[in-house]
């Protein structure tokens, strides 16, 4: 069974982990393995911590999943590798919605199909294709340009939609 609910700073190790494993293999769908930084130098320099929407979810009682947002954009939703495709990330992913109904953007990286379905199957579409960069070290004195970024929002959205 799983469930979601709020995070509590006693999920922090088990948040960790997931973000480290399930990072690393979203960057590597997308070609970018040497971007990786740990949850804890990425935690603090994206200001994880600062979301109004953090949420995680548990399956038969154990942590494999989290997600993290503002009023309108869905900016982290990690699986823990072992556990995906078993609904969790859709589940993280509905109960984000329901909490936040604004929620109208997300960023997904090129290569990440597995995200980019799970966004489209809940009514969101690519609307826009963007450079961007991912940082490779955390004083910022390196960084990588990419290909591309997909953005995706709701179609529902009252703003940067081509229906």
């Amino acid at each position: 069974m799983i469930t979601i609910r709020k995070y509590m700073p006693e999920d922090w190790e088990a948040v960790a982990g997931i973000h480290d494993e399930a990072r690393r293999v979203e960057l590597k769908l997308a070609g970018l393995e040497e971007a990786f930084l740990p949850f804890s130098i990425a935690s603090e320099q994206e200001s994880f911590f600062e979301y109004p929407g953090i949420f995680v979810a548990e399956l038969e009682g154990i942590v494999a999943g989290f997600a993290a947002c503002t009023q309108e954009e869905l900016a982290w939703l990690y699986v823990n590798p072992a556990c995906m495709r078993k609904g969790i990330g859709r589940a993280l992913f509905k109960s984000m919605l329901e909490a936040y109904p604004g929620l109208c953007c997300i960023e997904v990286l090129t290569g990440n199909e597995p995200a980019k379905a799970l966004y489209e199957s809940q009514g969101f579409q690519v609307i826009e294709i963007r450079k961007g960069r991912i940082q490779l070290h955390f004083d910022n004195e390196n960084s990588l340009w990419y290909n591309k970024k997909q953005m995706l929002r709701n179609k529902y959205c009252e703003t940067d939609v081509a229906e």
